[in-house]
């Protein structure tokens, strides 16, 4: 079970109407789309009141000044993200294929641009902002726990050997995938963040048909990636 994070102190927040919930994440949701697209200092309340289709008192009502937006925008992305990894079936080999796919279609659709929508708030806030950096941060722990769970899902399969350690394993493709994005983001090409995280599944699946499949990019396929498939498999070709 994924080992979910308590995000911000609810007694902050009033009790809201269906109807105020659903203002409230429009809102949300629209500043978190223009936030990935033109970052925090390039997006406005006012940007936020149009994209949202609210009046200047409905946006100040729910969030008093930009910063407690700002947060909040931390808490949807962080839950979006986590519970996206958390819906991906990474049990099976087709599964761990499937996301890794979505991964670069996401990347693909922008040419990169925006990077990690979780990852890019941190780069602008982690260092100024106290209160933005805990969010992150909790954020991260909720993505990497929801990892680790797929982590595990993949042991259970047999498709990860069982001396990886997977809270381990969580951290390190969480690392991969936000220097793949990264990069992606800076050369404006998704190849960087497709070449780190094939390189590291490849290292590690156990899946012949995962390196059959990616082998033709992937160097580790045809070496220390066929060395750590499943125990019988015949190494006669060197």
């Amino acid at each position: 079970m994924v080992r979910w994070v308590v995000i911000g102190d609810a007694r902050d927040q009033p009790r809201l109407t269906p109807k105020g919930e659903r203002t409230r994440a429009r809102i949300v949701a629209a500043a978190a789309r223009l936030i990935h697209q033109r970052s925090v200092a390039g997006t406005t309340l006012d940007d936020v009141k149009a994209a949202a289709e609210v009046s200047g008192s409905q946006l100040y009502h729910y969030f008093p000044d930009k910063d407690d937006l700002v947060q909040a925008v931390i808490d949807h992305q962080a839950r979006t993200i986590a519970g996206n990894q958390g819906q991906a079936d990474l049990g099976t080999a087709g599964g761990l294929r499937a996301w890794r796919d979505t991964v670069i279609a996401q990347a693909d659709a922008t040419g990169g641009a925006g990077g990690c929508p979780l990852g890019s708030l941190a780069g602008q806030l982690a260092e100024t902002d106290p209160r933005a950096r805990a969010r992150i941060a909790a954020g991260f722990e909720q993505w990497s726990a929801a990892i680790s769970e797929g982590a595990r899902r993949l042991q259970a399969a047999g498709h990860l050997p069982a001396s990886i350690d997977a809270d381990d394993y969580a951290i390190t493709l969480l690392a991969v995938l936000q220097g793949g994005l990264l990069l992606a983001q800076v050369q404006q090409d998704t190849r960087p963040l497709q070449t780190a995280v094939d390189t590291l599944l490849a290292l590690t699946a156990r899946s012949d048909s995962w390196c059959s499949e990616h082998g033709a990019r992937q160097p580790p396929c045809t070496s220390r990636g066929r060395q750590s498939s499943a125990p019988g498999h015949d190494r006669s070709d060197g």
